[in-house]
């Protein structure tokens, strides 16, 4: 058996906590290399992602993100001087802002969607329509019953 085979069969005995941890690690590889190729930190690609459906609040942002108030104001800050987002006069309360992506941060969220996915897709690709699903099923129902994680 050779040092290759050694190291599979040791991932397939990997605890769920390790298992975990190993998947998170790979998904941050994939969001770091393609953030890297669009001078993108992995909190400025969250970011552009929260931002696909929504024109949140800043206060909004920093709950979604797990960011204080000073965090967020320098991440919109630097995204806005790159042109990527722009503030925009809260309807609902006007002394505050909403965010929302420009055309520039719309092309880099379609272009970067677009690698996420093609890059996930690999990773993925060992497993069958019907595993996918259940792994969506699965990180779905982590995610809606996990305390604090925004949706």
């Amino acid at each position: 058996m050779s040092n290759y085979d050694d190291s599979f069969d040791k991932l397939e005995e990997l605890s769920m906590v390790d298992s975990l941890v190993q998947l998170s690690f790979v998904i941050q590889n994939i969001l770091a290399k393609i953030g890297t190729q669009h001078d993108l930190s992995i909190i400025q690609i969250r970011l552009l992602g929260i931002l696909r459906d929504r024109e949140p609040s800043m206060l909004q942002l920093a709950k979604h993100l797990g960011l204080d108030k000073s965090s967020i104001t320098g991440l919109v800050d630097r995204a806005q001087r790159r042109g990527l987002v722009e503030r925009t006069v809260s309807q609902s309360d006007r002394r505050g802002f909403n965010v929302r992506a420009t055309p520039a941060g719309w092309k880099i969220i379609h272009e970067v969607g677009e690698q996420i996915e093609r890059q996930i897709t690999l990773v993925t690709e060992g497993l069958t329509g019907e595993e996918r699903a259940q792994l969506i099923a699965l990180a779905s129902k982590i995610l809606v019953t996990t305390p604090g994680v925004s949706r």
